[in-house]
């Protein structure tokens, strides 16, 4: 059975909180104090759940995310959910509509199974990418076009995802591939 921080308890009622504030939409206290109800009966159900290690490589992310980081990841994350979404908007609205599917295969080096689960969520919320699978090291992503997969290719984006985790900077991705055909795969 393993040790959860207090650290990882705050983070999570906090996030849990600013969802309900969200998906409510009402800031009043009755609201915030059925939140705070719901937030805590969460907390209890997952608790159990939290305290056992289910994956050997499992452990306590929260005290290896790098905090002061976050908020510049979230900027740079939306600045390309928005460029992302031009390129396609003008893909999908050109009368000869040049789209180039293909399917790309990669692997990762880093740290943590978190930091796969974060880069596969942010290549997935990047419009003309779509994370079809992670087995172990290796991505398979589906793209609109080259362009789509191009901070991939360039290892921008998960090099940005490194920096949640750690300051020390290396290659992260490796054996990129382009995949034309479903034979390849």
């Amino acid at each position: 059975m393993k040790s959860l921080s207090v650290q990882s308890l705050i983070v999570s009622f906090l996030t849990l909180m600013v969802f309900w504030y969200i998906m409510s939409g009402f800031f009043d206290v009755i609201h915030t104090v059925m939140g705070v109800i719901s937030v805590s009966i969460v907390m209890a159900i997952n608790y159990k759940l939290k305290a056992f290690s289910f994956y050997e490589d499992e452990n306590d992310v929260i005290k290896e995310l790098r905090f002061l980081y976050m908020p510049w990841y979230f900027v740079w994350l939306i600045w390309q959910i928005i460029v992302s979404g031009i390129e396609v908007a003008k893909i999908l609205l050109s009368p000869s509509l040049p789209i180039k599917t293909s399917m790309v295969r990669f692997k990762v080096n880093y740290p943590n199974p978190h930091a796969k689960m974060i880069l596969g969520n942010s290549i997935t919320l990047t419009p003309g990418t779509l994370t079809v699978d992670i087995n172990g090291d290796e991505f398979i992503v589906h793209a609109i076009s080259p362009a789509s997969f191009e901070g991939i290719a360039s290892d921008k984006m998960p090099k940005q995802v490194l920096k949640l985790f750690t300051k020390e900077m290396h290659d992260v991705v490796s054996d990129f591939e382009v995949i034309h055909n479903k034979e390849e795969l």
